[in-house]
Formats: C-alpha cells, sequence, structure tokens
C-alpha cells in the first residue's frame, strides 16, 4: 500500500501562483512514477504532469507547459507542483498518483491516489 497526502491548494487571481505538494508513505519502493491529474467539474480527469522517481524525467500534457514544473524530494517522498501563471481553465481538483508505468499519461496506470486539493482560479 501507498498513501498518497496533497496539500497546497487555494483560491488565487488569475496570473498567480501555488505550489501542490503530495507526500507518499508506506511501500514507496514500487513507486516508478508519480503524476498529477486535475478533474474540473463535470469534466473527466485529465493528465496534468508526471515524473520518474528514480531518474527525475518529466512529462506534461501541452496546456500547462511553460507554466508548471514538476519536482520530487526522494528525501522527502515528496512530489511538487509548482504552477504560475494561472488561469480560471486551470480550475480543478489536482489529484496526486502513483503508477507502476515509466511517464504514465493514462489514469487507469496509476494504482494510488490521494484526497486531492482544490484549486480556484478566479478574480
Amino acid at each position: 500500500q501507498v498513501q498518497l497526502v496533497e496539500s497546497g491548494g487555494g483560491l488565487v487571481q488569475p496570473g498567480g501562483s501555488l505550489r501542490l505538494s503530495c507526500a507518499a508513505s508506506g511501500r514507496t519502493f514500487s513507486i516508478y512514477t508519480m503524476g498529477w491529474f486535475r478533474q474540473a467539474p463535470g469534466k473527466e480527469r485529465e493528465f496534468v504532469a508526471s515524473i520518474t522517481w528514480t531518474e527525475g524525467t518529466t512529462y506534461y500534457t501541452d496546456s500547462v507547459k511553460g507554466r508548471f514544473t514538476i519536482s520530487r524530494d526522494s528525501t522527502k517522498n515528496t512530489v511538487y507542483l509548482q504552477m504560475n501563471s494561472l488561469n480560471p481553465e486551470d480550475t480543478a481538483v489536482y489529484y496526486c498518483g502513483s503508477s507502476w508505468v515509466k511517464g504514465s499519461r493514462y489514469s487507469l496506470e496509476y494504482n494510488y491516489w490521494g484526497q486531492g486539493t482544490q484549486v480556484t482560479v478566479s478574480s
């Protein structure tokens, strides 16, 4: 079992920044990739970014490239998502997940999830 706990969400104005954190515990040695997904009301959960746990290779969806940065601190078993230049379309519940697949973009390849953290971008 892997336990994931997200934090760092909140309300921010357009153009602002937030940093999300995801702390992993339990059988973390089984993790190959950590990813961030988001789900807006009435929409399906979508891939945002992922990072391989050992190599640190990163993957992004096109809409966040150049604005979001995923990183990890292996000593703290924590993954971060730095979000800059936020716009209202980024409003969603953000979920952290762990996968056994390298750089996965597909939610079905993630076997553990956090509880989610709300990000709201509004003036």
